[in-house]
C-alpha cells in the first residue's frame, strides 16, 4: 500500500459524506418556515424506524466512541461497565420517558414542563439547565472534530484551530438550514457509517483472536500489566473507598444523565402517539447496543495488540485507542495514518461529531429562543421565531467554536462529567417529578435548578477533575479539596431533595395538564 492510499480514501469518504449531508439538509430546508417544521419536522416525518435511528444517532457521540474505547483499553471491566451503563440509560428512556415526553406543540424541556405544570415561570430555569448541559458537550464535539481532520489529512498540529473553526462553521450550517428534519437525516446517515466502521473493526479484532471473546479478554488482561485487577471493577478510580465511591458516582451519573440530555428528549416530543414513541426508542436501542459492543471489543483489542502503557503514553485518557488499533490491525500500512482502516474509522468519528454538533446546537438554540427570547403564547409570528432560532444557532455555535479553540482539547473528561452531572442532578429530578409527583410546582423546579447548579460547579472546581490529576482541566496545578472526580453521588440526592423542599414551600395549586394559557398542549 502506498503511503497516500489511506489519506486519499479519507479525503474521498470525507467529501462524499459532507456533500451528501449538505444535499440532505438542502432537501429538508424546503418547508421550514414554521416552528412545527423547524423544531419537529424530523420526528414527525420518519416514522418509528427512522425516528429511532435518528435518536440513536443523537445518542452516540464522540465520547461514546473515543472515551469509552479508551476506558475499556485502559481499565478493562470499568470501561465495559461504562459501555453497559450507556445502553441501560437508553433503555431507561424507553421505559420511563419516551411515551410521556410526546406532546403536541412542545419542542423543548421548558415547553414540556410548562405544559405539565401550567406555570411558565419554570421555563427560564429549564433553559439555564439545558444550556449548562449542552455547552460542555458541544465543546467536546468541536475539539474532537478539529483533531480528527488533522489526523485524517496528516496536517501539522498548528492547523488544529483552523480545522476546528472550519468544521464548526460546516456543522452550524447544517443545523441552521436543515432544522430538525435535516439533522435527522444526518443522524440516520451517521449511525449507518458508525455501525459499518465499528463492526468492521470489532470483526477484525475478534478474527485476530480466533473469534473468541474470552481469548481476546485474556490477551488484553495479560498485556495490560494490571493482572487480575483488569478483570474487576475499580481499576480506573483505584481500590480505595474513595475510588469505589467515585466509580459508583460516575456509573449512576452516566445512567441518569445520559437519559435526560435535551437534544435527545427534543426528538421525542413531536412523535405521533405513545405507541410510535415506544417503537422509536426500541429501534434506537439495537444500533446503540451494537455500537457499544463493537467499542468494547475494539478497546480490548487495542490493549491486547498495543499494550496499556503505549495507549496511556499517547493520551492519558486513552481517547486515541480507537484510532491507534487500526494501525495494529493493518500491518501493511506505512503508519497508522496511512491505513485504510484508519481512514474508515476516522471518517466515522468525524461523522459522529458533525451530526452531534448539529443536533446539540439546534437544541440549544431552541432553548434560547423559546425559553429566553420570546414567549410562545405571545409571539404568534412563526417566521420570526424560525429566524430567531437560526440567528441563535449561529451565535451560540460561534461562541462555542471560540471556546473550543481556546480550550485546545483540555479537560475533555471534565466537560463530559459536568454535562452528565447536571443532567442527572437537575434535569432528572425535574422530569421525574413533573411526570410522577402530584402537585409538583414551578417553585420545585427553580429550587432544583438554581440551588443544585452552584453546588455542582463548586464541587467540580474543587475536585480532581479540575486539578491534581493527569487528565484534569489544569493538570499542572493541584488545589482540589473534594475527593470525588464526579460529584453526582452527592448532587443527585440534593437535586431530588431540593425539588421536594421547593414544592413544600409553595401553596400554589397545580393546574390541569396542558392548560391552553401556556400555548402548548398534548395529544
Amino acid at each position: 500500500m502506498s503511503s497516500t492510499d489511506g489519506q486519499s480514501l479519507a479525503a474521498m469518504v470525507f467529501l462524499v459524506f459532507v456533500a451528501g449531508s449538505l444535499l440532505l439538509c438542502g432537501l429538508a430546508a424546503a418547508d421550514l418556515d414554521e416552528p412545527e417544521h423547524f423544531y419537529a419536522g424530523g420526528g414527525a416525518a420518519f416514522g418509528p424506524a427512522g425516528s429511532g435511528l435518528a435518536l440513536a444517532g443523537d445518542y452516540v457521540s464522540a465520547a461514546t466512541l473515543l472515551s469509552t474505547t479508551g476506558a475499556v483499553a485502559l481499565d478493562g471491566a470499568d470501561g465495559i461497565l461504562f459501555a453497559t451503563a450507556t445502553v441501560v440509560s437508553l433503555w431507561l428512556v424507553l421505559r420511563l420517558l419516551a411515551e410521556r415526553l410526546r406532546s403536541e406543540g412542545v419542542f423543548t424541556l421548558g415547553d414540556f414542563v410548562t405544559a405539565r405544570l401550567g406555570d411558565p415561570s419554570a421555563r427560564r430555569a429549564l433553559g439555564v439547565a439545558a444550556l449548562v448541559v449542552l455547552t460542555p458537550l458541544l465543546l467536546v464535539q468541536l475539539s474532537t472534530a478539529g483533531r480528527i481532520i488533522v489526523a485524517m489529512f496528516g496536517l501539522p498540529e498548528a492547523a488544529t484551530s483552523a480545522c476546528t473553526i472550519g468544521s464548526g462553521v460546516l456543522m452550524i450550517s447544517y443545523a441552521a438550514f436543515g432544522g430538525m428534519r435535516g439533522t435527522g437525516y444526518i443522524q440516520i446517515l451517521k449511525i449507518a457509517v458508525v455501525l459499518i466502521a465499528v463492526l468492521l473493526l470489532a470483526g477484525l479484532v475478534l478474527a485476530r483472536h480466533g473469534w473468541s471473546p474470552l481469548a481476546l479478554f485474556e490477551a488484553a488482561r495479560d498485556k495490560s500489566g494490571a493482572g487480575s485487577d483488569y478483570a474487576v471493577p475499580g481499576l480506573h478510580f483505584g481500590p480505595s473507598l474513595v475510588g469505589r465511591l467515585d466509580l459508583l458516582s460516575f456509573a449512576v451519573t452516566l445512567l441518569l444523565g445520559a437519559a435526560c440530555l435535551p437534544h435527545l428528549t427534543m426528538r421525542l416530543h413531536p412523535l405521533r402517539d405513545a405507541r410510535t414513541a415506544g417503537r422509536a426508542v426500541k429501534w434506537a436501542v439495537v444500533p446503540v447496543t451494537l455500537v457499544c459492543l463493537g467499542v468494547a471489543v475494539a478497546g480490548l483489542g487495542a490493549c491486547a495488540l498495543l499494550g496499556r502503557d503505549a495507549i496511556r503514553a499517547a493520551d492519558p485518557t486513552g481517547s486515541t485507542a480507537l484510532l491507534m488499533v487500526t494501525g495494529a490491525l493493518d500491518p501493511s500500512a506505512v503508519g497508522t495514518r496511512h491505513s485504510m482502516l484508519f481512514a474508515i474509522v476516522a471518517c466515522a468519528v468525524f461523522a459522529t461529531t458533525l451530526a452531534a454538533v448539529a443536533g446539540i446546537t439546534l437544541a440549544a438554540a431552541a432553548g434560547l429562543v423559546r425559553d429566553f427570547v420570546n414567549r410562545p403564547d405571545r409571539d404568534r409570528r412563526a417566521s420570526r421565531e424560525v429566524r430567531r432560532a437560526r440567528v441563535g444557532i449561529v451565535l451560540f455555535g460561534a461562541a462555542a467554536v471560540i471556546l473550543a479553540v481556546l480550550l485546545r482539547d483540555r479537560g475533555t473528561l471534565t466537560l463530559i462529567s459536568l454535562s452528565l452531572t447536571t443532567g442527572a442532578s437537575v434535569l432528572a429530578p425535574v422530569l421525574l417529578y413533573t411526570m410522577f409527583l402530584p402537585r409538583y410546582t414551578a417553585a420545585g423546579v427553580r429550587w432544583t435548578v438554581f440551588a443544585t447548579l452552584p453546588l455542582i460547579v463548586t464541587l467540580m472546581t474543587l475536585s480532581p477533575a479540575v486539578s491534581g490529576s493527569p487528565t484534569a482541566l489544569f493538570s499542572d496545578h493541584d488545589f482540589h479539596l473534594f475527593p470525588l472526580q464526579t460529584p453526582g453521588l452527592l448532587t443527585i440526592p440534593v437535586g431530588f431533595l431540593l425539588g421536594l423542599l421547593g414544592r413544600s414551600r409553595t401553596h400554589q395549586a397545580r393546574p390541569a395538564w396542558g392548560r391552553r394559557q401556556t400555548g402548548v398542549g398534548v395529544r
